[in-house]
């Protein structure tokens, strides 16, 4: 991606069910907690990608990649400038049957930062940011991982995942069951494509620390870009986008890829209208795996109005949802092509 504000890979220009071990029973705490009424479920089918809470969530502004509380109670995604020289991460409450009032999340608000996710055990999150690793007053030149402990009293203060660092951004992150830790990066050292590229890593927590990050290696990583990667809670599913395959629509489009022992199968686009000729990419999962989220900067405005707009209207519809800036959208999984295709022992 580009050289526009903080990303080489240009996030900045980004304005132009398979459910795992240890997510079921947060779940079903959530549908008791909360009357049965999920807020991933409450717009009712989407058998074909539709935009997720217009008004709250996908809203005009540059808004993407939510993410759900295991129990269904809140709901955070990332909140930027149109330029994305600032991003932020938001929360919104969901009552069981309607939307609070969006907030900065607690732990948010003052560095760049986002694409939060939390760990299967539903207690610990991560997400990258450029605040200062050490006491300072200046924000990073790239971005780097974060870690999130809830605690009794709320969100224990953000610990830097060191060992994760490299010499260029950090994006995504997000962790099986039984700890691998999956991000996009674009580390020099190891990087299957052009410099300043991302390839898709991982690395294993044991005790406290991580390992030595580990390229996912070519049959998913390509020259291009592979960025954004969610991974099931039990490892085997995998969903990234990319602009480096020779069947992408768009300036990135979204993969399916599944674990067959110790290798991934050959990426798949996704159907349903996920993918279009615009950016798609920041998949993720519902907690119960029946729903895909994913962000998109597809525009309408390109469709000639039905009659002549007011200015009124005129203003609507270029500061509503579809504008060119990015939404958030839902698909169910069902109507999705993620059967696994490992070859048979």
């Amino acid at each position: 991606m580009g050289t526009m504000a903080l990303s080489s890979r240009g996030r900045g220009s980004r304005t132009l069910a398979a459910v795992g071990v240890g997510v079921a029973i947060p779940v079903l705490l959530a549908a008791t907690a909360l009357g049965a009424v999920l807020p991933w479920k409450a717009e009712g089918p989407a058998p074909r990608a539709r935009l997720f809470a217009p008004g709250v969530i996908s809203t005009g502004d540059d808004d993407a990649h939510v993410t759900f509380e295991p129990d269904g109670r809140h709901v955070f995604f990332l909140k930027a400038t149109p330029d994305f020289r600032f991003w932020t991460i938001a929360v919104v409450e969901w009552t069981g049957s309607g939307w609070g009032t969006p907030q900065v999340a607690p732990f948010s608000g003052r560095w760049a930062e986002g694409d939060l996710s939390f760990a299967p055990d539903g207690k610990t999150a991560y997400f990258v940011s450029t605040r200062p690793v050490a006491p300072a007053t200046q924000a990073r030149a790239d971005t780097e991982i974060w870690r999130l402990h809830r605690t009794a009293k709320g969100w224990a203060q953000p610990e830097h995942v060191a060992e994760l660092g490299s010499d260029g951004f950090e994006w995504y992150p997000n962790m099986t069951a039984d700890g691998w830790l999956y991000f996009g990066s674009e580390r020099a050292a190891g990087n299957l494509g052009a410099p300043r590229t991302s390839d898709l890593w991982r690395a294993r927590l044991a005790g406290d620390r991580f390992s030595v990050p580990e390229n996912l290696g070519p049959i998913l990583n390509t020259a291009g870009e592979d960025i954004e990667p969610w991974i099931s809670a039990d490892g085997r599913l995998l969903l990234f986008a990319s602009n480096g395959r020779p069947d992408t629509r768009g300036s990135y489009d979204i993969y399916v890829s599944h674990r067959c022992g110790e290798s991934w199968s050959a990426p798949r686009p996704l159907g349903a209208d996920v993918n279009s000729s615009a950016w798609d990419f920041g998949p993720r999962e519902s907690p119960d795996g029946r729903f895909l989220f994913f962000t998109s900067n597809r525009s309408t405005t390109d469709l000639p109005p039905e009659r002549a707009l007011s200015f009124k209207s005129l203003v609507a519809r270029i500061r509503g949802p579809q504008n060119g800036l990015r939404d958030v959208y839902r698909v169910e999984t069902a109507a999705l092509d993620l059967v696994p295709t490992c070859p048979r022992p």
